[in-house]
């Protein structure tokens, strides 16, 4: 029988995971894999989550993993930009595809006019297995053997179809430049995905729920991008793999069995999350941590995303950081007591001291 979980447990269970209720001494590679990889689609994301999550955590570690090619930045799940550890990427990217190559249908078949895509895909393979390029670069080389179409679109096409890594100096605290692309097994090295089918999906589930948990079937989906996983979810219930909550609103909710619930009671302090966090950003369970309305005011309509304020727990505000600048402007969307105002001026200021000591610093 399903047990209940409160409001309380459920928020302050998903904080706990994610390292935001106390920050952990830990590598960042351990921090990136527990978290199943980082939203990335803005480069910088991945460091202000780094950030509120590690204590001490010092740019140039994240930089080394990159350059030392351990974590990659690459088309992922849902189609987004994900940093995550290389040897993952092998067995996710496939998980992945059948979402990209809806892309690839939807977004860039339809605009081609005298080709099709496989022998632009098979083309693409051979440009880029002779040295890195831009998109640029490899739209017009591609361009030349397809005369006649627009290379934005055959790049789109060679984005969607190939596990392409946007290789440093783009990713880099103070990398700069456009995406320039490398096949992965051409960056990491070869090698075969250590799980397929099923098995890799029980995988990506039981990673979500370590770092998500519990959640609802829903939530899973949203994140992944994978559909119809409800039978498989519940056959892992039935193998005794998973637990079975009843959450706050009646809702059913999964977790890995063997892992705790925290206390509703726990302090949780102000944090300043990282713009696109995974805790807010493609999250069907937002209810545990953000409400409906307080989360569409910080939906822009660039599709920017703002540094997100928790407040006990829960979403109470947005931070930007102009640009050229290493001052944090914040909102709360309530005014806030005095006390929570002093813990929210310690955490920017804690955030302003750390860009400036870094962004300070020589390449």
């Amino acid at each position: 029988m399903a047990q209940p979980i409160t409001a309380g447990q459920w928020n302050r269970t998903l904080l706990q995971r994610q390292h935001l209720l106390a920050r952990v001494d830990e590598d960042a590679i351990e921090v990136i894999d527990r978290l199943v990889g980082m939203q990335s689609q803005d480069p910088a994301s991945a460091f202000f989550g780094l950030h509120c999550r590690i204590d001490g955590f010092e740019p140039p570690e994240l930089d080394a993993l990159l350059i030392d090619r351990e974590i990659v930045r690459i088309a992922l799940l849902r189609s987004t930009i994900f940093l995550v550890d290389g040897q993952d990427a092998r067995w996710i990217r496939p998980l992945a595809q059948p979402v990209i190559d809806g892309e690839l249908r939807a977004a860039y078949e339809p605009k081609l006019v005298s080709t099709t895509s496989p022998p632009v895909i098979a083309d693409a393979v051979e440009l880029l297995r002779g040295a890195p390029m831009t998109g640029d670069e490899l739209g017009r080389e591609l361009a030349q053997r397809h005369p006649g179409e627009n290379p934005s679109t055959l790049t789109g096409i060679a984005r969607c179809a190939l596990p392409l890594v946007q290789i440093p100096p783009r990713g880099l605290w103070q990398g700069s430049g456009r995406p320039t692309y490398r096949l992965l097994d051409d960056w990491i090295g070869p090698g075969e995905p250590a799980l397929d089918g099923d098995e890799a999906r029980r995988e990506l589930i039981r990673l979500y729920l370590r770092g998500f948990g519990p959640a609802s079937i829903g939530a899973i989906q949203k994140w992944s991008g994978l559909r119809q996983l409800r039978g498989l979810v519940e056959q892992m219930e039935r193998d005794w793999e998973l637990a079975v909550y009843t959450g706050p609103h009646g809702q059913m909710l999964y977790d890995l069995e063997g892992l705790d619930l925290a206390d509703a009671d726990q302090p949780a302090p102000v944090r300043l999350i990282a713009p696109f966090d995974h805790i807010l950003v493609a999250q069907d369970d937002r209810v545990r941590i953000a409400d409906d309305d307080l989360f569409g005011r910080t939906v822009t309509p660039n599709g920017r995303s703002p540094g997100f304020i928790l407040v006990d727990g829960r979403l109470a505000g947005v931070w930007r950081i102009p640009p050229g600048s290493t001052v944090v402007q914040t909102e709360l969307f309530a005014g806030g007591s005095p006390e929570v105002r002093a813990e929210l001026d310690d955490e920017v200021s804690r955030l302003g001291e750390w860009l400036s000591e870094w962004l300070s610093r020589e390449r």
